[in-house]
């Protein structure tokens, strides 16, 4: 059995990447208030869209699913993303008077993490799926409960950052880490490397994506 869990082993194996994202200037313009608005509007737009296929991850995971107990709580899951972040969007945009088509969201850098994680919950397995999406959410919970307790003057954006720091959202990200712990248990070295390397991959395309917002 081994002594460490898996998702500590993934966290120490990528921390160099994880805290490059988690300390992002995305991030940080946040916390220190000074995102620019055409940074925050092309983020909508790009972050909305992968909040779609985010569905169609979490429906793979939830087909793949090992247990009843399982697919139950990815079925919650599905349902948040349907009728809450999604619906967070299309308030956003009506607000805000943004015009998601007037965006590229086919461009290199936000399409590169929008396959990339949909090819991974397609073509692997349950937990290549866990992984992907516990290497994103425990990323979003980690700034955001920092981020959270800063001054934010734009309402929306002050929302954006509550939704990520909020207990149901922290319960999504520990019950991801609970699944790979768990199932970390009886994997041989190779698997959990695979895993762990999953985790990094996704903290590179996260990167790149919170870059594009920029330009």
């Amino acid at each position: 059995m081994m002594t460490q869990s898996l998702s500590d082993q993934m966290l120490e194996e990528n921390r160099d990447i994880f805290d490059a994202m988690v300390h992002h200037r995305f991030v940080e313009d946040i916390k220190a208030d000074r995102l620019p608005v055409a940074a925050f509007e092309r983020y909508l737009v790009f972050e909305g869209a992968f909040v779609d296929t985010a569905i169609a991850i979490f429906a793979y995971a939830t087909a793949k699913a090992e247990t009843m107990a399982q697919k139950r709580w990815l079925i919650g899951v599905l349902d948040a993303l349907a009728n809450q972040q999604i619906a967070y969007f299309e308030k956003t945009f009506v607000v805000r008077g943004i015009d998601p088509a007037s965006y590229d969201t086919s461009r290199e850098d936000v399409a590169a993490f929008r396959d990339g994680m949909l090819a991974i919950a397609r073509n692997g397995g349950f937990l290549d799926t866990i992984a992907a999406m516990f290497a994103a959410e425990w990323m979003y919970w980690t700034w955001s409960k920092t981020a959270s307790r800063c001054t934010i003057n734009d309402p929306l954006l002050k929302e954006w950052v509550a939704l990520h720091a909020e207990p149901a959202f922290e319960a999504q990200a520990r019950w991801l880490k609970t699944v790979l712990d768990e199932a970390g248990e009886t994997l041989d070295a190779a698997e959990r490397k695979r895993l762990s390397m999953i985790f990094g991959l996704v903290q590179r395309l996260e990167i790149d994506f919170h870059d594009a917002a920029y330009s």
